[in-house]
């Protein structure tokens, strides 16, 4: 059994205890249904596709809720839960573009964005070691508003709302956030890098 700390309510540690895991399950589960959001969408089955979207996002709320609130923040889920994130969207983008709910332009910056952050995350951790994934508060508003992007088409596509006046300027404030914070990464890994050069010619 877990001695509880001191200060600490035994029925605290026998929660941390049996929730050790579920941040991580919710991140998973985010991430299996991204198939299934995928197909939904394919079909135009709107009004389930909205109803699995709104699933994984709660999903999201709460890993991080429950990581945070009892310290079970682990370096797998710091690595898992951006990349369901990312899987959610990338996949949401692409078959809403291709499907003529979303531009192909927005869809393509969109993408070339979480390429350019991923290759150059890979490059770093080939020359550096470990990389930090501490997501930026840019980066989480742009995250927030392309999810909004997402869920106003969806809303739309199920008969929910009609966005079609306002919905372009939603879609700019996406291109704006989306380019904005792909540049901010682009300048701190950059800095970052040549930091480390520094660092290593002057050992030598």
């Amino acid at each position: 059994m877990v001695r509880p700390l001191p200060g600490q309510r035994h029925s605290e540690t026998s929660w941390g205890n049996r929730a050790v895991n579920l941040p991580n399950a919710l991140t998973l589960l985010r991430i299996i249904l991204v198939p299934l959001l995928i197909a939904l969408l394919v079909r135009e089955n709107f009004g389930i596709a909205l109803w699995v979207f709104v699933v994984a996002g709660v999903s999201d709320l709460l890993d991080g809720f429950i990581a945070k609130r009892f310290d079970l923040c682990t370096r797998l889920g710091a690595i898992l839960d951006p990349l369901a994130d990312k899987l959610l969207i990338v996949a949401s983008f692409l078959v809403l573009a291709a499907g003529g709910r979303l531009p192909w332009w927005l869809a393509a910056v969109v993408i070339l964005r979480d390429l350019v952050i991923v290759g150059g995350a890979c490059a770093y951790h080939f020359r550096a070691g470990e990389v930090e994934m501490a997501p930026s508060p840019l980066s989480k508003a742009n995250t927030f508003v392309q999810l909004c992007l997402i869920l106003l088409v969806l809303l739309q596509g199920a008969g929910v709302v009609r966005t079609v006046n306002w919905l372009p300027l939603v879609q700019g404030v996406v291109l704006f956030t989306t380019i904005v914070s792909g540049v901010h990464y682009v300048i701190v890994w950059t800095l970052r890098a040549r930091a480390l050069g520094d660092q290593c010619r002057v050992r030598r």
